[in-house]
């Protein structure tokens, strides 16, 4: 009975970690594919071996908190520890459903914090803390984002002018492309930190597997997600993405990435997913400041306009060169309140109604998963 439970355990888990690597490869490579950088084979075997060494070294302490921190681990039965991973899986096909991708991390925190408080075991310290910074990354990735989309974003496009290498590479699309795929591997990294233990915690909390042994198989579970559905997902991505300056999804990945490996190192289960999302929001929204200085804003709260700075329209090019086909000049970036809000695309700025959609089940998926884990482990007698 050990044994078949615990086969119903690990494939639960690959099965969790095989819709991670589906979906992650996407996020992570999307842009080097989109751009023709790299190809969809490339892109999977970068993803497999960055995914785990994020899991093997940062992915640890993610582990340690979900297996043991938020319950004790002598809460994690081999049961218990199998429903935990069903809850996860649950949400990521309701995720696939909605058509949008869900935070595991929250739903495998939510369910485990269901086990918690019906057996009067959680650690609401520990809890506390991690609802804490799922508050406050989202608001920093959006605010770091925006800053950057208001004071720093023209310039960094003008300088990198990133662009799909063509038939005669040259050296600043070499470097542009060299760019591309290292920090697609760093965002692979910082979601195999992040995400393995979304698959394979309950587990390593049971004592049913080690932690070595558990990060191979959810490591090995993301590359196989990789280099199969991930194709479909690459594609998606990699198209959506023509909408998105490729300057811009790097920035995005950059940051995202940055804040959830500092958030895997101390210990905390969080989403790119949602650090990523917020950062397109703040990034977005800041590039749509662009067209209006703070004094210009001031003025028209003031006479009660509804459109302030929205002047005369002054149409600037980004990509300047200094007359004899040179590199672009700096001062020929658009200042603050003179940028044309027409030069701005959809791809610059984000839509509201889909991005409350995406929020909303953030929110909703973890909750449920919380509370439909309460009711299982609180009223079932197996458990």
């Amino acid at each position: 009975m050990f044994e078949a439970l615990l086969l119903v355990g690990i494939v639960v888990a690959v099965f969790v970690g095989f819709n991670i690597g589906g979906s992650s490869t996407g996020v992570a490579f999307g842009p080097a594919v989109g751009s023709g950088t790299i190809s969809k084979l490339a892109a999977a075997g970068l993803m497999t071996g960055f995914a785990l060494l994020g899991g093997w070294t940062v992915g640890r302490n993610v582990v340690a908190t979900m297996g043991g921190d938020i319950v004790p681990s002598s809460q994690f039965t081999l049961a218990a520890s199998v429903a935990v991973l069903f809850f996860v899986g649950l949400a990521l096909l309701v995720s696939n459903l909605f058509g949008v991708p869900a935070s595991t991390s929250m739903t495998a925190v939510g369910a485990i914090a269901g086990l918690g408080v019906a057996t009067g075991t959680i650690d609401w310290g520990v809890m506390g803390r991690i609802v804490s910074w799922w508050l406050v990354a989202p608001i920093v990735a959006f605010w770091v984002c925006a800053v950057v989309g208001r004071y720093l974003y023209p310039y960094l496009d003008t300088f990198l002018r990133l662009e799909s290498p063509g038939d005669e590479v040259t050296l600043r699309e070499r470097v542009g492309a060299v760019l591309v795929v290292v920090i697609a591997c760093y965002m692979a990294f910082s979601a195999g930190a992040s995400n393995v233990a979304n698959a394979v915690a309950p587990l390593v909390g049971s004592g049913a597997i080690g932690i070595e042994a558990g990060v191979l198989v959810a490591g090995g579970a993301i590359g196989l997600g990789a280099f199969t559905i991930a194709r479909r997902t690459l594609d998606t991505v990699g198209n959506d993405l023509t909408d998105l300056p490729l300057t811009a999804a790097l920035v995005v990945e950059v940051i995202s990435a940055s804040l959830i490996t500092f958030l895997s190192y101390i210990g905390i289960p969080a989403s790119l997913a949602v650090s990523a999302t917020m950062c397109i929001v703040g990034l977005g929204w800041g590039r749509a400041t662009r067209t209006t200085t703070i004094s210009q804003a001031a003025s028209a709260a003031v006479r009660g306009d509804s459109e302030p700075g929205a002047g005369p329209g002054l149409s600037f090019d980004p990509v300047v060169t200094d007359g004899r086909g040179g590199a672009p000049r700096m001062r020929d970036v658009p200042r603050i309140g003179e940028e044309d809000p027409a030069a701005l695309t959809a791809g610059d700025l984000f839509d509201p109604q889909a991005t409350g959609r995406v929020v909303l089940l953030w929110v909703l998926t973890p909750t449920i998963s919380a509370v439909a884990a309460y009711l299982v482990f609180r009223f079932l007698p197996v458990f």
